[in-house]
């Protein structure tokens, strides 16, 4: 029969059989939709707005319950008779089995809005990670914070695809620490929801993670600190300044890269870390030697938000490329340095660092000036050795007079180097 509705009015007409021919035939009417239901597959139907706009239909009744209608798709790709066809045969299925392919179409759109990357990492870190990781759960919060949270944001975690995998894991090639963190982090989280039934299938799945990273060693020699700091003057805002403090506090890359005035205390010579911004989520007090206070107060006198910071907004960013130019100036700072002793000397080459090997040279530097090793790890805030299990628990000293002592010998040590001789 051919139907139309219309506030509430029923009409009908003839049935046929639907196909490319009946629905090129079909007409709409300035009444109101009219339907037409097809001969051979009960409840298939095609809909045709008194605009003209052709549509695939299937009304159908739930354990002798009212009649329901499901829109199938607008005629056209990719909905055709055949594959409107098959689309209402499988409906016709669910039906059989009591399940309402409308109310199943309404929960699965619910649960994707409930279901959203941004609100699943909550429920992730406050079910799983908090129980089962009750030590290093903060650190994995702040990787979903900071590096999944932004890039995923509200898209149903049902969406994430491979693709999407390859691409984060493609933008760490240059940090595989970082990269075999996240894939590890995200790989559990996924395994989670896959545990969960909230989804069918992590897109990790038969990923091949990342390769293990070999602890560094690299600490860069008393020659290179020289030629990293003589490079400082070369590269412009922000880079200078910012990896000369790297330098002088032995601070995480993003720690210092975030660092905001609030936090600077000029007339204590102290930057104070909020817990927020902490791995171990304690406030941490860094004492500023003289040469960390000269290198702030020839900052901009404005002195607020964001030190670092090209935009005024966001933290300085653009790592990889600040590096390059960075080698670049050390090797003509070293070949110049070098030259003038009038020694032969083999093509100069700079052993590959990176910025978080900035970090261990000053520790080992710290250890070589005969600072105890609690007090080196005060000053780089690590929770481990012999700040960790009970005695981190019961030792609540901070170590501010000997962080102090520290730093300042460190920066005494870099002063004297500045003004030696190269060294053969």
């Amino acid at each position: 029969m051919i139907t139309w509705r219309l506030r509430g009015s029923v009409k009908t007409m003839p049935s046929q059989s639907i196909t490319l021919r009946t629905i090129e035939a079909a007409k709409p009417s300035a009444s109101g939709d009219v339907y037409t239901w097809d001969t051979g597959l009960r409840g298939f139907g095609l809909r045709v707005t008194p605009r003209g706009v052709k549509s695939y239909v299937l009304q159908y009744r739930i354990e002798g319950g009212s009649a329901r209608r499901k829109t199938i798709g607008i005629h056209g790709s990719p909905w055709t008779t055949q594959t409107a066809r098959r689309e209402a045969e499988r409906l016709l299925m669910l039906v059989r089995q009591g399940i309402d392919p409308v109310e199943q179409q309404r929960e699965l759109k619910r649960r994707e809005k409930a279901l959203n990357f941004s609100a699943y990492c909550d429920l992730f870190v406050d079910l799983y990670l908090q129980a089962n990781w009750p030590d290093t759960w903060p650190e994995a919060m702040r990787i979903l914070e900071n590096i999944a949270k932004p890039r995923w944001g509200k898209r149903p975690l049902s969406a994430l695809k491979r693709s999407d995998m390859v691409k984060l894991m493609d933008d760490y090639a240059d940090r595989p620490g970082q990269r075999k963190a996240v894939h590890s982090l995200l790989r559990k989280l996924f395994n989670w929801a896959v545990d969960r039934e909230d989804i069918e299938v992590s897109p990790l799945a038969g990923m091949k993670a990342p390769k293990a990273v070999a602890s560094r060693r690299r600490v860069l020699g008393h020659e290179e600190i020289v030629c990293l700091w003589n490079a400082c003057e070369h590269v412009g805002w922000p880079w200078g300044p910012y990896v000369r403090l790297l330098i002088l506090t032995m601070q995480r890359r993003q720690e210092v890269a975030e660092m905001d005035w609030s936090e600077i205390d000029l007339e204590a010579k102290t930057w104070t870390l909020p817990p927020e911004r902490t791995k171990n989520d304690e406030a941490h007090v860094v004492p500023l030697s003289p040469l960390a206070v000269e290198q702030l107060r020839a900052m901009s006198p404005k002195r607020s938000g964001l030190v670092f910071t090209t935009t005024g907004k966001t933290p300085v960013s653009g790592f990889s490329k600040a590096k390059r130019t960075l080698d670049e100036h050390m090797l003509r700072i070293i070949a110049e340095r070098f030259g003038h002793l009038n020694v032969e000397m083999t093509p100069i080459v700079i052993p590959e660092w990176r910025f978080h090997d900035i970090r261990r040279t000053g520790a080992t530097n710290l250890q070589a000036l005969g600072i105890p090793i609690e007090v080196t790890e005060a000053v780089l805030n690590h929770i481990s050795g012999t700040r960790a299990g009970v005695a981190g628990i019961y030792n609540r000293y901070k170590y501010d007079a000997e962080k102090q002592k520290a730093l300042e010998l460190w920066d005494k040590k870099i002063t004297e180097l500045l003004s030696a001789s190269p060294i053969c």
